[in-house]
């Protein structure tokens, strides 16, 4: 028998009616996904989750995160605390770097901390299909702005905006012009490097340009591994090249004391563009105090974690330079190396037969932001 035309309609809106409460009581259950931070730092009540994601262990990434734990620390952020922090490694190892950028832009991270080159790449390929992003602040980068994640190397402030960091480009210039202090006559210079790792793409670009100027000529030698690092500094040592230059590399930082160790059995000096707190045995290491850049990285993420929308941070160049010299490694070189005065009085670190001596202190995180350094140039010098 057919209901009469009213009694349908009746059917119907209770129908609509019971969907509607259905989808409410869903999207009520999604609140906390949906709305991230705000709902579990605020109201809630629940600590907030922070992925730390490194690519491998080395001095220069180890130092960073330290100094973004400190800069936390002063914020009120500590692990168990406001914030629960779960670290990822990938070992040196891409396929494990996507794996991990795969679970932190699916899971439930209110923020991720990378520290690296590649974990920023990893990481903000991931994200672009993660549903929502996960928001993002990135360190110890050389360039982020021609590395493909979107940030425009003209206007800082156009990358995506859930994103947002601080580029580290090495001072590949001053390190050279430090070198022709120290040895005027200097004219070839060794490089190890990595062609897979476009940080390493980048400072050698850089250097290239930077040699070329001086009158210096850079012998390169490539170790996709860090196995091969020892072979390539061989080869370069067979060049005759009067020293080596160890630019910020992960792959050849790994190998590095295999460097120094051949290097000083030819007599040449080797000088790093990454300084770190423990004695490589380098003549000198001229480049950013990553500490430093990590207290700074640290209080960017503290801002996004208080609400700060990273749409609205430019992505600025930060780098506050600290210089290490080893007056040991100058009795041991076949050439005729030296410190002039000029150079000894801007030294933060300096070791000799007494010691270790610390002479200048690391500015202070908010002096650090307060002076970024000039924009890195793009990659594609010849």
């Amino acid at each position: 028998m057919m209901l009469p035309f009213s009694a349908v309609l009746k059917k119907i809106a209770l129908g609509s009616l019971l969907i509607a409460a259905s989808a409410a009581v869903l999207l009520y259950s999604d609140l906390g996904s949906r709305t991230g931070s705000s709902a579990r730092g605020s109201s809630s009540g629940c600590p907030l989750r922070l992925a730390i994601v490194q690519q491998t262990s080395t001095p220069v990434l180890d130092d960073g995160i330290r100094g973004a734990l400190i800069a936390l620390k002063e914020r009120g952020y500590v692990d168990g605390g406001r914030i629960v922090i779960h670290r990822y490694n990938a070992q040196g190892d891409i396929a494990t770097a996507n794996a991990i950028a795969r679970e932190v832009t699916t899971g439930d991270s209110d923020l991720i901390f990378t520290a690296s080159t590649i974990s920023l790449q990893t990481v903000a390929n991931a994200n672009r299909f993660a549903t929502p992003p996960r928001r993002h602040v990135f360190a110890i980068v050389s360039d982020p702005y021609n590395v493909g994640v979107g940030v425009s190397p003209q206007n800082h402030l156009i990358h995506p905006p859930y994103m947002t960091g601080l580029g580290n480009l090495a001072p590949v210039e001053d390190i050279f012009r430090l070198a022709k202090q120290m040895f005027p006559p200097l004219k070839t210079v060794g490089l190890v490097w990595d062609p897979s790792e476009a940080n390493s793409v980048i400072t050698t670009k850089l250097g290239r340009k930077v040699c070329a100027s001086m009158g210096i000529t850079l012998v390169e030698a490539n170790a996709e591994n860090s196995t091969m690092v020892g072979v390539a500094a061989a080869s370069l040592l067979a060049r005759g090249v009067q020293a080596i230059w160890v630019s910020p590399d992960l792959t050849v930082s790994h190998g590095l004391s295999v460097i120094v160790s051949q290097a000083k059995v030819a007599k040449i000096p080797v000088f790093v563009s990454t300084p770190g707190d423990t004695t490589t045995g380098s003549l000198f290491d001229l480049g950013a105090n990553y500490v430093s850049i990590g207290r700074v990285a640290g209080g960017l993420v503290a801002d996004v974690l208080d609400g700060r929308d990273p749409a609205r941070v430019p992505v600025e160049n930060i780098m506050p330079i600290t210089l290490h010299l080893n007056r040991l490694v100058l009795k041991g070189l076949r050439d005729r190396w030296q410190f002039p005065d000029s150079v000894v009085q801007r030294a933060d670190v300096i070791v000799d037969e007494t010691g270790k001596h610390v002479r200048n202190s690391p500015p202070p995180a908010a002096d650090a932001a307060a002076k970024p350094a000039a924009p890195a140039q793009p990659a594609n010098t010849k």
